[in-house]
């Protein structure tokens, strides 16, 4: 079930300090009040950038040639503070941020960090931006792929929604300790928790998709594309090829 947003008890003489200008004519999930982020997207990403690696390009190419285009889209599974700084960031100057997002191909929604030993309005508030970031974007024109994140079980009555059924999603395996086996099964739940839920026909995984739980949705019929972290990158052409994450 659903509600729509409305703007007409705004106060005159208010000031939006929190971004609720984002939100006019979303429609939100009952319950949660989740804003619901539509996926505009139909095919998958050729590449993509982190948000620092995108803006050291626009600042670069934007003296060169204002209307530049790079076929690509931009992400965020980096350290929360490169992309949401207090001043500078995103959510603080998303109209910069739009500017730069334009001249790409389009946008997987920002990872806020939802750290198991973050306070639960701390997670609930950045799963929020998340959407509410994302549904910003497609009004402007940008085609959208929504990140999922989730926690410890008690985020699954909120970290799921917002996100349309049988859609594209995106997930980050960058830092999240998949690599540890004692990580891996909060991980995997949470993981088959979402498929369950939302039934993407894609998974788009920043980072290692080399683990049993992606084999084994890749044999269900979801199709899995990887790609390899910058940090991977950088590991591999320094010992000539090999999986990293």
């Amino acid at each position: 079930m659903i509600r729509t947003s409305s703007n007409e008890h705004i106060r005159a003489g208010c000031v939006d300090m929190w971004n609720a200008f984002m939100l006019e004519g979303a429609e939100f999930v009952l319950g949660s009040d989740m804003p619901i982020c539509p996926c505009t997207v139909t095919r998958v990403p050729k590449k993509i950038f982190l948000y620092p690696e995108a803006f050291r390009l626009h600042k670069k190419l934007s003296k060169i040639n204002p209307n530049y285009h790079i076929d690509a889209y931009i992400a965020f599974y980096c350290d929360d503070q490169k992309f949401d700084g207090r001043r500078s960031g995103i959510w603080a100057n998303p109209y910069e941020a739009l500017e730069l997002i334009l001249h790409f191909s389009g946008v997987i929604t920002p990872d806020f960090s939802t750290n198991a030993d973050f306070p639960a309005p701390i997670k609930i508030y950045n799963t929020f931006r998340m959407r509410a970031f994302g549904f910003w974007l497609t009004k402007n024109g940008v085609p959208v792929i929504n990140n999922v994140r989730w926690g410890t079980e008690e985020t699954w009555e909120y970290c799921f929604d917002g996100i349309p059924f049988n859609s594209i999603v995106a997930i980050g395996t960058v830092a999240s300790g998949l690599r540890l086996l004692k990580n891996r099964p909060d991980f995997e739940r949470g993981l088959y928790k979402m498929v369950e839920i939302l039934k993407p026909h894609t998974i788009i995984v920043y980072g290692s998709a080399n683990y049993d739980c992606f084999r084994k949705l890749s044999d269900s019929g979801i199709k899995i594309i990887s790609f390899p972290s910058q940090t991977s990158l950088a590991f591999a052409s320094m010992k000539g090829g090999g999986d990293t994450e």
